[in-house]
């Protein structure tokens, strides 16, 4: 097979996934299962050598586990992509249909083209090139690929437990994340890969306020929708307190060497002027301010099921993004101080403690920085405090080695359209992916 004709394959691969609606649900019962069935199918077809010559393992229902034998099986590496998709809110708004995988204007358009099927080609394109030219990695490689991400499934956590349990020890594991982005950080004018070194931890929670209802035509004041409302307004009014941890001050310092004055000089003393920046970043954007402190959205709402009857009983969910060197408790006990309401209900759903955070001053890192070097000439790498939850953070509870880097170059249009409208990847950008985790095998 040609340089070209494996190109053609690859963006063909991705196209063929994209068509398939993997979309998973927090209902398993809710899912299409035949939907994950005809894309492992289709994986089997489109990747016939690593099929063959890898040792294939489905576990979880419909998620993957593969080891590609290496020269030893000391010091594996893992690298992970998930096949699931999150919904489609309304079709009618993408400039191409979110499952038709049009290609057009270099972009490969469709749900998924970015998280994650577009990652999972990229790997699985390189391993069954690196096959085709009869490459034994140094290491074993395992890829890791998840059926249910998206709803905070269990599919990684029984791939660590497998990995335990044969005595898989990883030199370092690689999952989807940070990307190269350019103008992320006034002053840097380079691209900039970022890789995640560690993650938020994420927390749901409920909040309910309750009333006595009855007819609209006679409204009580601060019924169940107005003291949920006020609460709301109280969230949005007093953020979570900013600060910088330790991996921000270093993406700083290490973006600094390559910005414009005065940024370079700000940047390269970030860590004396933590308190300064930590009030400064804020202000930049909602990505910047999202790097300083916990988060809190207001994802859903509900309130009465009539529209002329008054709620007995209204409720907001909240998605916090919990900062490096906070806890869930700490996070649900500033949400109720908060709300400062004994009539609003503050439940805690569920929760995710923030990862630990991996090295950035030994060769695992280093090599990453390498593989970047090749591959994107002029990229500056730096660490970062990845802002969604990744299956990564059951590997990273583990093993102390966990970064998550997506090779592939996003614009801030298309970051938006991650989990949004209009996703998609441009062919060059895919075709580099292949050759980031080509490169990196091959230095194993």
């Amino acid at each position: 097979m040609t340089g070209d004709d494996a190109a053609d394959a690859a963006v063909e691969a991705l196209r063929a996934l994209i068509r398939i609606p993997t979309v998973s649900a927090w209902n398993r019962d809710e899912e299409d299962r035949a939907a994950f069935e005809s894309l492992l199918t289709e994986l089997r077809e489109r990747f016939p050598r690593l099929h063959a010559e890898c040792e294939v393992e489905r576990i979880s229902g419909d998620a993957l586990l593969v080891r590609w034998p290496g020269r030893t099986r000391e010091a594996p590496v893992v690298l992970m992509a998930h096949l699931d998709v999150v919904p489609v809110d309304d079709a009618s708004v993408w400039t191409h249909p979110p499952f038709a995988a049009e290609l057009v204007d270099g972009f490969v358009w469709g749900r998924g083209a970015l998280d994650c099927k577009g990652s999972l080609v990229a790997m699985c394109a390189a391993v069954e090139t690196l096959l085709a030219e009869g490459i034994v990695p140094g290491r074993d490689v395992w890829l890791s690929f998840g059926c249910n991400e998206e709803v905070s499934g269990r599919a990684a956590k029984d791939a660590v437990a497998l990995l335990r349990e044969r005595g898989v020890e990883p030199w370092f594991v690689v999952d989807e994340g940070g990307a190269i982005v350019q103008g992320a950080l006034p002053g840097v004018d380079a691209p900039m890969a970022v890789i995640g070194v560690s993650e938020k931890g994420t927390v749901d929670v409920d909040l309910v306020a309750r009333g006595d209802g009855g007819h609209a035509s006679a409204p009580r004041r601060m019924g169940a929708t107005a003291r949920l409302a006020r609460a709301i307004l109280r969230l949005e009014r007093k953020p979570f307190p900013s600060h910088l941890p330790d991996a921000t001050v270093d993406m700083l310092e290490r973006a600094g060497a390559h910005a414009r004055m005065p940024y370079a000089a700000v940047f390269g003393n970030a860590r004396r002027l933590r308190p300064l920046l930590s009030r400064v970043l804020p202000r930049l954007g909602h990505e910047t301010a999202a790097l300083t402190r916990t988060t809190v959205a207001v994802t859903q709402l509900s309130g009465s099921p009539g529209a002329n009857v008054i709620a007995a009983t209204a409720r907001a969910h909240v998605n916090m993004r919990v900062m490096v060197g906070e806890t869930v408790d700490g996070a649900v006990e500033r949400i109720r101080r908060t709300v400062g309401d004994d009539h609003v209900e503050v439940s805690l759903v569920s929760g995710d403690e923030p990862s630990p955070v991996s090295p950035t001053d030994d060769t695992a890192y280093a090599l990453l920085e390498a593989t970047v070097a090749d591959v994107f000439p002029g990229t500056v790498a730096v660490p970062y405090v990845m802002l969604a939850a990744t299956d990564s953070r059951h590997f990273h509870r583990v093993w102390p080695r966990v970064y998550r880097f997506t090779p592939f170059r996003m614009s801030d249009a298309q970051r938006a359209s991650i989990h949004g409208v209009d996703e998609r990847i441009g062919v060059r950008d895919l075709l580099d992916g292949v050759a980031w985790y080509r490169r990196l095998i091959e230095q194993l």
